[in-house]
This record gives C-alpha cells, structure tokens and sequence, in this order.
C-alpha cells in the first residue's frame, strides 16, 4: 500500500501537505473497511460465538466510525466486533512520573529520591566510572608496575575532578557509545579515556584504564557500593526510625490491659504496650543481622585466576594488589571466585531483609485487626477520602500499603536470593538482568516502612473498647484459679475448671463461687478473689517497659 501510494505521488507531483491528507485518507479507509461487520449484535445483550477473534477490530479510523460508537443508543443495534475499551496508544510518551511503567518511578518516585542516585542506570554508570578511576589509581601506586608512575598531585585532580562532577550528561554519552560498542562498560572505559587524554601525564597511560579487567570485575565492586550506599544511608535508618515508633507505643501502652487472642479467641490478658514490644524485639534482631552482612568483591580477572596480570606483570603479587584493592573501596575481599563474584552475600542480605519484612508484615496485620477491634482509632486528615461511596470510612490504608510493598519486596528479593548463587560454569549471563533490578525490592521495602511509620502515627488507643472486652471475659481467670490448685494438691483442678468454663458464658460470680469452695490457704483464696481480667498480666508491663 506504501509503496503504491509513494509511486503515484511521485508520478503526479502531489505536494508534501497534500501527502499527509492522502495518507490519512488512506488509513481511514482501511480501518472503515476493517470495520464492516458480517454480523450485528445488541450491546445491552452481548453473545459470545465459537468464533471469537481475540483480535477485534478497533475503530479508531474515520470520524464517523467513532461519532457511532460514542454516540450509540444502548438499544439499537451496533457494529459487531468493536471493541468499546479501546483507547488509541501513544508508543512515543517522555518518560515521566506519569508515564513511568513501574510506580517505583511514577506514583512513589518522590518517595524513593535518595535511592534513584545509587540504583538507577546513572547511578550504576556513576559507580563503575569510580571503580575504573580507582583501579588506574592503585596501579600508579604500585611500584612493580613501572609502565604507569605515581602521578602527580595534577593528574589525581583531574581524576577526582571526574568522579566529582560525573552528571546525567556524561552518563548519556556512556549511553551513546554503548549504542555503537553494545557493551555498557566498554563504553564507559572509552568514554572515560577521553575525559582524560587532556592531560599529559595520564595521556601516556590511557592503555591502563580497565587494565587485566573483565566486565565484572567492575560490576561486582560497583553493585556492592551501590548496595552499601543504599543499605547505609537509607534502608537501615528508615529500618530502624520504624522499629523506634513501634518502642514508642510499647512505652506509651505499657500500662494497657488487653484482652489476647490465641487461635482467634480470648486468651490471657496481656497489655497493649507488651505487644508492641514483641514486634521491637524481634525488629532489631533482624537490623542486627542485615547490618553484619560483609559485601563482598573481586578483582582477578576473566576466571578468577589472574590469567592476564600474571604474564604481564609476573612479579606482582596480584592477589595481594587485588585484596588491597577491594578493601580500600570497604568491602570484603572475596579470594576465591570465578568469572564473577559469586552474589551469596546478595542472597545473605536479601533473605535478612527479607525476615525484617516479615516480622513488620505481621505488624502490619495485628494492627489493622485492633483497628477494626475498634483498640485503635485513627486521627482523621482533613481533606482525605476513605471511600469513594462510602463517606464516613476513615480506613487503615497505610498499614494496607505497607503490607503490599512487603509482599512486592519480599516476592523480588527472593527470586534475587535463590537466583543469583546459581551460574553455570565459570558464568553465565543470566545473572546480569538480575542484577539491573537491586534497588527493586528495597524500593518496596523503603516504602512499607514509611507507609508503617505514617500509620503509627495516626494512631489513638480506644482504652474503653479495650476494656469493655476484657470485661466481657472472665473466663481467662481459669488458667491461674487450677495453677493455684495444681499448687495447693486439689484433685483434678483442669478438669474441674473445663466442666466450669468450657463452652459457656462465665461471670464473675461463678468464679467466686467456685473459689469460695475451694479447700486452699485463705490468703490464696483472697488472692484469687481480688484477681480480674485488667490484673491478670502478669509481668507484662515490666516487659514493656524494658524494651
């Protein structure tokens, strides 16, 4: 059709205005043609026919075709076969937080800021040019390296002058050679050789830049930096801001008693603030462990032998050069390794987090059921809408969020966890798209914690609910009424409690009774008779306020 169209233009002179009408004439002609039906059906009663064609057709083509459509009257008849949820797709969009596929990016991109530096292609580029620029470094300072001399105080300018003022610019020009090379650290390594052959001294030593390297050598350094910069300076201090709100509703409830719930019914009492504290607990177990994990790096060349370094330079200790090397950036010096290093301690650190989430997810999941206990009120924000139908909604919508980042993060550090150890041979290359997605499940991660944290904060006990269940349940007085006469030798003190309270509604006057009866000390029986529900806690305000 092209092709015809363009040689009867061409033989008649149309001007180029003329070619743009023609062709979109052309078009609509063909979508209106696509469009004739062979069968008509009633849009109030659709019917699906052994026929189906999972490709409708759309009617995106003449005007008149889509005034129809808009304009039908549900009942009359329309064209068969147009798809009503059709909306033309624009392939072309500027990628912004509108446009962005992932909402990491789009709806959570102002959120996740302090990450989009470290995890982002610029931030992976920013972090390699750093590795190649430090690698030229230690080998100047190498003296059995003769080929490359200490540079001057000049020349070191110029190289953190490059790794300073590294912008979004230079990373496009990476960007743009690796359109011609198709290999991101090839370009980056001729991009940076350019920005320093200005320079006489490091001119002569151009040759040096990504010496004796392979690709990962680079990468594996570059992801543990990013990983450390991420963990330091933003997962683990919102890590730990969350587990310090949790510690202070745990003092702030230490005093509240609560009815439990075992297996969804009534239990011992505990307090509010007890339960907060569990959580504290078990929270800062996990920062400590995601906070031990070393990152780990290698730099011995294509297998992890030093092939290349020891016949260039045989005389060198490159395992020694490459374990000074790996420590001077702050990671930990993995000696043995392959092609790459091989991402255990990804997986160590990832399944860390990974149980912090978990712990947190269950948090998230208690509270929301005291919120619709009604234990917890929520301090209502003017202007905010619980439901779109429903007007008087005021709904536990952050805790909801947290938990559906906590299961995205979880479901995405996982498949990095069990994936990444796993290479074929000396490496394959599956783990390289893996590997592009780190900040993925720490962007979720980041984003439940503060969405936990704005929960926390609207946070109001409702003491009178609260008391009113525990009211309502005397029944959990049995457990320490047989302990005590357990102690003081009663014959069967479970059995007689079960016959007393299993299965029926127990007051407090049916308990006296029982214990007025009992053949015990009388200050044990005055014991038992003084106890409720609000003081049957046991040390759990202590506990609370320990943690």
């Amino acid at each position: 059709m092209n092709a015809t169209l363009s040689s009867a233009v061409g033989s008649v002179g149309v001007a180029p205005r003329q070619l743009v009408a023609l062709k979109s004439e052309c078009k609509s002609s063909v979508h209106a043609a696509r469009a004739v039906p062979s069968t008509k059906r009633s849009l109030a009663s659709p019917s699906i026919s052994a026929s189906f064609s999972p490709a409708p057709a759309r009617v995106e083509g003449t005007p008149h075709m889509r005034n129809a459509v808009a304009n039908h009257d549900l009942h009359t008849p329309v064209v068969a076969d147009i798809d009503l949820g059709y909306l033309e797709v624009d392939r072309d969009l500027e990628l912004t937080e509108l446009t962005a596929i992932s909402p990491l990016d789009g709806r959570y991109g102002s959120k996740l800021k302090p990450l989009r530096a470290i995890f982002s292609e610029f931030g992976l580029i920013r972090y390699r040019v750093l590795v190649e620029v430090r690698w030229l470094q230690m080998l100047s300072n190498n003296s059995g390296i003769e080929e490359v001399p200490r540079f001057s105080d000049k020349a070191n300018s110029l190289l953190e002058d490059t790794l300073a003022n590294f912008r979004v610019a230079d990373a496009l020009l990476v960007k743009k050679v690796e359109r011609t090379t198709n290999h991101d650290v090839k370009a980056i390594e001729y991009v940076l050789k350019d920005k320093i052959r200005s320079d006489a001294e490091l001119s002569k030593v151009l040759e040096f830049v990504h010496f004796a390297c392979t690709s990962e050598d680079i990468n594996n350094l570059s992801h543990a930096l990013m990983l450390r910069s991420a963990m330091d300076s933003v997962v683990l201090p919102t890590m730990k801001s969350t587990v310090e709100a949790i510690r202070s509703l745990a003092h702030e409830f230490a005093d509240i008693p609560m009815l439990s719930r075992t297996h969804g019914q009534p239990a011992s009492p505990t307090t509010l603030g007890k339960e907060m504290a569990n959580f504290c607990y078990r929270l800062e177990r996990q920062i400590d462990q995601v906070a031990a994990v070393p990152y780990f790096g290698k730099i011995a060349g294509a297998v992890g032998n030093y092939n290349a370094h020891m016949v260039a330079y045989p005389n060198v200790d490159w395992e020694d050069v490459a374990k000074s090397f790996v420590t001077s950036l702050g990671l930990t010096f993995n000696p043995y390794t392959t092609q790459i290093e091989p991402h255990d301690y990804i997986a160590e650190l990832y399944d860390a987090v990974i149980r912090f989430n978990n712990i947190l997810l269950g948090f998230d999941r208690d509270v929301w059921s005291y919120i619709s206990l009604g234990y917890f009120k929520q301090r209502v924000i003017a202007g905010e809408v619980g439901s779109s139908t429903m007007p008087h909604k005021v709904n536990p919508i952050d805790f909801e969020n947290s938990e559906g980042n906590l299961g995205l993060a979880n479901a995405a550090m996982a498949h990095l966890s069990s994936k990444l150890p796993i290479s074929r041979w000396q490496r394959d290359l599956t783990d390289s798209t893996v590997l592009r997605n780190l900040g993925v499940g720490l962007g979720h991660s980041v984003l439940a914690y503060e969405s936990t944290l704005k929960g926390i904060r609207k946070l109001q006990v409702n003491e009178a609910r609260i008391q009113e269940d525990l009211a309502e349940c005397w029944e959990v007085l049995a457990e320490p009424i047989q302990t005590v006469m357990r102690r003081y030798a009663v014959e069967e003190p479970y059995e007689k409690l079960k016959a007393v309270t299993r299965d029926r509604k127990v007051s407090k006057e049916v308990l006296h009774q029982l214990i007025e009866g009992l053949e015990i000390p009388h200050e044990a029986k005055k014991s038992l008779l003084e106890l409720t529900p609000e003081t049957y806690i046991g040390a759990a305000k202590t506990l609370a306020r320990n943690i």
